[in-house]
């Protein structure tokens, strides 16, 4: 899950540098949390929230494949 959101992330952003992603999980549920720089997370976001509604998607697709559920938080 971390390098989907992770190639995600730097391809939106104008500072890929300061992209940060961690995954922490147990059995389950798998929380992504995504940290990019205070500029770069309007673009992220997206109009409306539908950029992060596009990459929860994804997430939720792949997801699916491994089985798990998974939670994404941006900060």
């Amino acid at each position: 899950m971390k390098p989907l959101v992770e190639y995600i992330a730097q391809s939106i952003a104008s500072n890929p540098d300061e992209v940060r992603v961690t995954e922490e999980g147990d059995e389950d549920r798998v929380y992504v949390r995504l940290q990019v720089a205070p500029e770069d997370k309007g673009k992220v976001i997206g109009r409306d929230g539908r950029v992060a509604q596009s990459i929860r998607s994804l997430l939720r697709v792949a997801a699916v494949k491994q089985d798990v559920h998974t939670v994404l938080e941006i900060e």
